[in-house]
């Protein structure tokens, strides 16, 4: 069995390098053409897709539909979950996040970005941004974030793994997870059993399929991008400076 995590494409606010959080963004035409890569790679390794689970969020279901596209996936059997929603910035959404180090200083905002339990300072709750005033959260049933720590991402996201885990297992055949860059690092702490330690330093480009391939027991065989090294370490680099005070040029 294999299980597939990929990242959505670009979006306008990646471009801009600007915390998104529950923001809905589109895509550029980068990320538009990540995620037709990204479905063209799943094409190419073979991996003929069972189930697709996604966000509510528009860069994800975008994304989702360029790829279910390509590998021929119905549209009427995608699954969304708003558990699946990229963290919630708080304070910080729509921030640049270069300006925000240079005002904040990089160590701060490594630790509200990339921390396990420490969180960016919360929304009001009459602050416009606080997702209690989209219509396309209304029906969900429980409190809503108004800023997130990876933490508070893996105990909304468990009800969701826990229902879905107990269904890949029933149906061995492969999966595909279209999120972000942080619901998808909480499924990797929860999948490789990572400590809050380790977690701080997994980073997730945009648009790259990650596969993990598991015995009939669910132990990890392998783990890879569908992408060539070189590439992959430049994206992820570019990953890693996005919280860095921007050079004067």
């Amino acid at each position: 069995m294999k299980l597939v995590l990929l990242r959505h494409g670009e979006s306008q606010w990646n471009l801009e390098n600007k915390f998104t959080g529950w923001k809905d963004v589109s895509l550029t035409q980068t990320g538009i053409e990540e995620a037709k890569f990204s479905g063209k790679q799943l094409v190419k390794a073979n991996i003929n897709i069972q189930s697709v689970y996604t966000s509510l969020l528009n860069r994800a279901t975008e994304t989702t539909d360029i790829v279910t596209d390509i590998i021929n996936f119905s549209k009427k059997n995608i699954h969304y979950d708003w558990r699946l929603n990229e963290r919630h910035y708080g304070a910080l959404q729509g921030l640049n996040k270069s300006e925000t180090a240079e005002k904040y200083g990089e160590e701060q905002v490594q630790i509200w970005r990339r921390s396990y339990d420490i969180p960016p300072p919360p929304l009001n709750e009459d602050d416009k941004r606080h997702p209690r005033f989209d219509k396309k959260f209304g029906s969900i049933e429980c409190k809503l974030p108004a800023g997130e720590s990876l933490k508070n991402v893996i105990n909304r996201l468990n009800p969701f793994w826990n229902e879905y885990f107990t269904y890949i297992r029933k149906n061995m055949g492969n999966h595909l997870i279209v999120a972000h860059s942080n619901s998808l690092r909480a499924i990797v702490k929860l999948l490789e059993n990572l400590t809050d330690k380790d977690i701080i330093k997994v980073n997730i480009p945009t648009g790259i399929p990650l596969v993990y391939e598991f015995d009939q027991n669910f132990n990890i065989l392998d783990k890879k991008f569908l992408i060539d090294q070189n590439t992959l370490n430049s994206k992820l680099d570019a990953v890693a400076k996005q919280g860095k005070i921007k050079e004067k040029k």
